[in-house]
């Protein structure tokens, strides 16, 4: 790293480990000097920029206090990992994909609820809204998880299963609960359990697992999304830097993790190495499931070019998160990418998070 990106990097960031093997990244000083200056202009309190390569491992932190194995949330980010923890129930035969979803939670009949299956909760076209009409009154009131399950469980489809595209954290949810049936353990115990564990993500929590709310970097939620409680005083107690939100766990959003850890969550699916789901299901799980014309998702991830960022192939996965991260992996290359910021993603376009990692996806 050239001495002026560095001094630059210094007013207010950690500079994490180079690992430097066969392959490099040359746009990585470039992705760094990007979140080093949004971080100097103030418009992001604190990032971590984590790339890899085959042997190739860089980090770099940005911000006061930041490290490179800071815990962020991840916000969306958070699906796939929920969806992973569900998966390993299949690879156990405890449940097939093409089950309706009323074989496990029996109340979930009427109206079409009946034809929903649990592929259609994962590939996003079940019908089911992203948030509750209700979300701000639930969150409000600190409703537990199961709160959520029954008002998602009553709510009305909004359109006949499979035969269109809705991005749904609702059906995230119930996927999630369908797990917790089959399990006998609550979500975040689950993924604690299949996911962290094998895959020893030690810088990890579900909610929050064995860390404090300290021990967190704080969103900036007065730019973060109305349905987030951003920029209301009086959503200080249910936004997503609130105790009551950060001990959810939401399996749509409540998950914490560095983003080495999600590094290592994402390769487990690059290489297909079997430590956390079987390969073969790996591979479903990044292979587009839905129809020509419908936007391409995988199980849990989004898959195809909307995926990544520009310069990515067609094979690559990964997932944005509305806090402020994005993380995606490219076959093509075997290009692994993570940026974890502060900043929601609706409170810059373009994206520091976005323009970064579109300088990964160039190396």
């Amino acid at each position: 790293m050239n001495r002026r990106l560095f001094l630059q990097m210094g007013l207010g960031c950690v500079l994490g480990q180079r690992i430097v093997g066969a392959t490099e990244m040359p746009n990585f000083d470039t992705a760094a000097s990007i979140l080093a200056e949004a971080v100097r202009s103030r418009q992001i309190a604190a990032a971590v920029l984590h790339v890899a390569r085959r042997d190739f491992r860089q980090s770099a932190a940005f911000g006061p206090g930041v490290v490179a194995d800071s815990m962020f949330l991840l916000g969306s980010i958070s699906k796939p990992v929920a969806v992973a923890a569900l998966m390993t129930l299949s690879d156990r035969g405890e449940f097939s994909l093409d089950d309706r979803l009323q074989k496990f939670l029996p109340g979930f009949s009427g109206t079409g609820r009946e034809q929903v299956t649990i592929r259609h909760l994962l590939r996003h076209v079940s019908g089911l809204p992203d948030q509750l009409p209700n979300n701000a009154a639930l969150r409000s009131s600190h409703a537990p998880l199961s709160a959520f399950v029954e008002q998602a469980m009553a709510t009305a489809l909004q359109f006949e299963p499979a035969s269109r595209y809705q991005y749904s954290s609702m059906g995230i949810l119930l996927a999630a609960h369908v797990a917790e049936r089959i399990a006998g353990v609550d979500i975040l115990t689950l993924i604690e359990q299949t996911v962290f564990k094998r895959l020893e993500m030690r810088r990890s929590a579900q909610g929050l697992g064995r860390f404090r709310l300290e021990d967190f970097v704080p969103v900036q939620t007065e730019r973060a999304a109305p349905e987030s409680g951003g920029g209301d005083p009086a959503s200080r107690d249910w936004d997503w830097n609130s105790a009551y939100w950060r001990r959810l766990g939401a399996p749509w959003g409540g998950t914490h993790a560095s983003a080495g850890d999600i590094a290592v969550f994402l390769r487990e699916f690059l290489e297909g190495q079997g430590r956390l789901v079987k390969p073969e299901t790996a591979r479903a799980m990044i292979a587009n499931q839905n129809p020509a014309g419908m936007t391409p998702r995988g199980l849990g991830f989004a898959v195809g070019p909307n995926a990544g960022s520009v310069g990515c192939s067609d094979r690559v996965f990964g997932h944005t998160g509305s806090t402020g991260t994005i993380c995606w992996a490219d076959p093509a290359d075997e290009s692994i990418c993570v940026v974890l910021t502060s900043l929601p993603a609706t409170a810059a376009n373009p994206h520091p998070r976005d323009q970064a990692a579109n300088q990964i996806a160039k190396s």
